[in-house]
């Protein structure tokens, strides 16, 4: 465990505390790398004005990168590799100009990689490898925009939209065969079962239909005689 507090650091090793006091503001290197330490970095560290090189890589170090790491101007290098940080890289972090060795590589890093000031020497993609949450230059992985967020979930939404639409489509369509299988039978059942049932009805029927077919015949012959007469007519004239 890393303790910092005013000008003195603790450190906790194997249930032991080792204080070292009075030396913080003149120190220029500290590595503390391949240890148990847990825990975050502590904010306090980012007043080592003078602190030179920080190592803090190949512990067990968890939470956020100390917001204002860009107040540690004398700082050249920094490996904060192989622990459990998360969140983004603070942006103050591109203000170190002095700064030219970087590794942040297998922690729980996300957002973008800042761009700008320092960063910008920064090319080398094995610097930030290891965690999948990192996205822009140099790694592969492209930064999505607000405007992709945005489109991806109006796509979404037209998708689903879409879906719904055909599902409704369908079971209308459903329905709609549902009826036409059910109505036919009903209704053949209903005019049949009702001429069978009823006496009076059945021979009602019956008459209606010779009626029709006798009043269908009648004009069809009327009709054909007019038509014949009109073509004997035209030969004639011819």
């Amino acid at each position: 465990m890393l303790v910092l507090d005013g000008d003195h650091m603790e450190l906790i090793v194997k249930g032991q505390m080792r204080e070292f006091a009075k030396i913080l503001p003149i120190v220029k290197l500290i590595d503390l790398s391949s240890n148990k330490f847990q825990g975050e970095i502590p904010p306090q560290m980012t007043n080592l004005s003078t602190l030179g090189t920080l190592n803090l890589s190949r512990n067990q170090l968890t939470g956020k990168i100390p917001e204002k790491i860009g107040a540690m101007q004398a700082l050249e290098t920094l490996d904060l590799s192989c622990n459990h940080l998360s969140g983004p890289i603070p942006p103050s972090m591109s203000s170190i100009t002095l700064l030219h060795y970087l590794n942040l590589s297998h922690n729980l890093l996300s957002g973008p990689i800042p761009t700008t000031n320092q960063f910008q020497t920064f090319n080398d993609p094995s610097i930030y490898e290891g965690n999948p949450g990192l996205c822009g230059l140099p790694l592969s992985t492209e930064c999505s925009t607000p405007d992709d967020d945005f489109k991806d979930e109006e796509d979404r939404r037209k998708g689903e939209g879409k879906e719904e639409g055909q599902d409704e489509d369908g079971l209308e369509k459903l329905w709609f065969l549902m009826s036409m299988g059910l109505g036919f039978p009903v209704g053949f059942w209903a005019i049949c079962g009702s001429l069978a049932l009823k006496k009076s009805w059945r021979h009602a029927y019956f008459r209606f239909v010779e009626e029709t077919n006798d009043k269908l015949y009648v004009f069809i012959a009327v009709n054909v005689t007019r038509l014949q007469r009109r073509m004997e007519r035209n030969r004639h004239h011819a």
